[in-house]
């Protein structure tokens, strides 16, 4: 047996192995480097924010709904909505009734609904900046008055 010679020998080493390798991580690099360039990163989707509210309906006179941020993330007042009131055909927008630009824990807003409430669904649903994305992060059934 030829034993010096089986550790000397490297025949066995293919130079093929070493291209492939050489290519793959270029190919990578490359990926990598032109999603930077390209800012194909930046267009990740926006995710909505972990909210909790209360809803407090005054079913005698007015027909407001007070509705308050009990725990959760702040948000960005323009990109929340209330929807279910008047009849469930139009979207309130939060930014002209909180006094803030931001809703965290503890902020109320009053919303006037002027219909009966029988049972509405209202929903404080948050939409991202670029329009594509919406959540509802709350919802609650009104109480029904027939």
């Amino acid at each position: 047996m030829r034993l010096k010679q089986l550790f000397t020998d490297d025949s066995a080493v293919s130079p093929v192995i070493g291209v492939i390798l050489m290519v793959a991580i270029t190919v990578i690099l490359a990926a990598v480097i032109g999603t930077f360039v390209l800012n194909l990163g930046q267009e990740v989707q926006q995710t909505a924010p972990q909210a909790s509210f209360n809803f407090d309906y005054e079913t005698q006179g007015d027909n407001n709904v007070t509705i308050t941020h009990q725990t959760g993330d702040s948000i960005d007042t323009a990109l929340l909505n209330t929807t279910g009131l008047n009849g469930g055909a139009k979207s309130v927008a939060w930014s002209a009734r909180t006094g803030s630009s931001t809703v965290s824990a503890g902020t109320s807003a009053e919303f006037n609904n002027t219909v009966d409430w029988d049972g509405e669904t209202i929903r404080v649903v948050w939409t991202s900046q670029n329009g594509e994305n919406s959540a509802t992060l709350s919802q609650s059934t009104a109480p029904d008055e027939s």
